[in-house]
């Protein structure tokens, strides 16, 4: 096809496909499950990658050119529908961040099924039995305690001293696999596990997610705000002035972002309780009418990072992270979704989640620091949320069939 030709991207009505985990037919599969519907998806039409400050400007101005090119014939007329690319960006301006163009993808919502294929529907591939979970083997740092404590330590001191009200931590655990990973056996173990979560498998992200940061249909959009943690055996009960602290510092950072943007703008006026497997977060939902054309690509590059992720005030608490912590987040704690060609979305914050890059396996968690925050608690509340992901490595998890 010569570079004047352009791109017809067709999207066909089709009957229910069945558990969306399975249709890929090899382990490098795009993957975004929530409660039974999402997109499976594979093959790469296009990759378009950004970097910098202005990655998410860059990034939704790459897609809309790339959009306006194609053809697009789409008989279905959904969110999700036509054209999509999904999209993984770092944290911090450093790194490479990437929309990701399938050749195929298959998608239900609502009780509707499509298929979209962009250009010459490709031949169907060889099928691939999935492979069962590998194990890891957990690499060893005896640092890693002590100085998560200190850096604790530290951020609580600032905090104190006026420097901060609150700075997100985040800490990992690296692994080797026993063999390659299957994403396909990975995202439907961990979407059986949480089906309240988001569960995503985007260009070697994956996780199961709870926070939405952002979703657009149309000029409607949705944003979930968590912050606020407890778990059996806690020593943080929920309902703590500590845990209120927290949250409230995250749902204000998103009301305060989205207002200017919104002719109607509504949150809960106390924060609801999300029970997840291994932990209890608080929530507030918050939903708005936009009073322009943003896409939902441009709302998540307008909220991150959120003070559920990063801290407040955001400059400041930015500056303590690079100060503190001893890690490299990567794509850890940014956003990851999709969007289409007429800018709606869902876009989350990469929680619970890893890196995988052929045998080596990075686990990230982290949790707000406030004034009251004790380093042993802090220390106890990303053991868990590591336990999210670390517990599919450590049993024996069948390949799908």
């Amino acid at each position: 096809m010569s570079s004047s030709t352009p791109l017809v991207v067709t999207t066909l009505r089709i009957p229910d496909p069945g558990p969306l985990a399975t249709l890929p037919p090899g382990p490098s599969s795009t993957l975004w499950l929530h409660r039974g519907d999402g997109l499976a998806a594979w093959g790469e039409a296009a990759r378009l990658e950004t970097a910098g400050p202005d990655r998410f400007d860059e990034a939704d101005r790459l897609w809309r050119e790339w959009t306006a090119a194609a053809v697009i014939r789409d008989e279905v007329r959904r969110p999700g529908t036509g054209p999509v690319a999904f999209g993984s960006f770092t944290f911090a301006t450093a790194g490479t961040s990437a929309l990701v163009v399938p050749r195929v993808l298959v998608g239900r919502r609502d009780g509707v099924s499509w298929m979209t294929t962009v250009g010459t529907p490709p031949s169907p591939l060889p099928r691939q039995e999935p492979a069962p979970m590998p194990r890891a083997i957990w690499q060893r740092d005896t640092a890693a305690r002590p100085h998560w404590q200190h850096a604790v330590d530290e951020a609580v001191r600032r905090i104190r001293d006026g420097e901060a009200h609150k700075v997100v931590l985040a800490r990992q655990a690296v692994g080797e696999l026993s063999h390659a990973a299957d994403f396909r056996t990975l995202t439907s173990a961990l979407s059986h596990r949480n089906p309240d979560c988001f569960t995503f498998a985007v260009d070697g992200l994956t996780g199961a997610t709870p926070e939405l940061l952002v979703r657009r249909t149309g000029r409607q959009i949705t944003s979930i705000a968590l912050a606020g943690t407890s778990w059996p055996g806690g020593t943080s009960p929920i309902g703590t002035a500590k845990n209120a602290e927290e949250h409230g510092y995250a749902a204000t950072s998103v009301t305060d972002t989205l207002r200017p943007l919104c002719s109607e703008l509504h949150a809960c006026d106390q924060p609801e309780l999300l029970h997840l497997p291994h932990l209890t977060h608080l929530a507030t939902r918050i939903t708005g009418t936009l009073n322009e054309d943003v896409s939902s690509l441009g709302l998540a590059g307008a909220l991150h990072p959120t003070a559920a992720v990063g801290g407040t005030p955001t400059d400041r608490a930015l500056d303590l992270i690079q100060i503190l912590e001893n890690t490299d987040r990567g794509r850890y704690a940014a956003p990851v979704g999709w969007q289409d060609a007429h800018g709606d979305g869902e876009w989350c914050i990469a929680l619970r989640c890893a890196a995988i890059k052929g045998n080596r396996l990075q686990l990230y968690a982290g949790c707000g620091i406030v004034a009251d925050s004790e380093p042993e608690a802090e220390w106890q509340e990303t053991e868990v949320k590591l336990t999210a992901m670390r517990s599919l490595f450590e049993e024996l998890v069948p390949a799908l069939r």
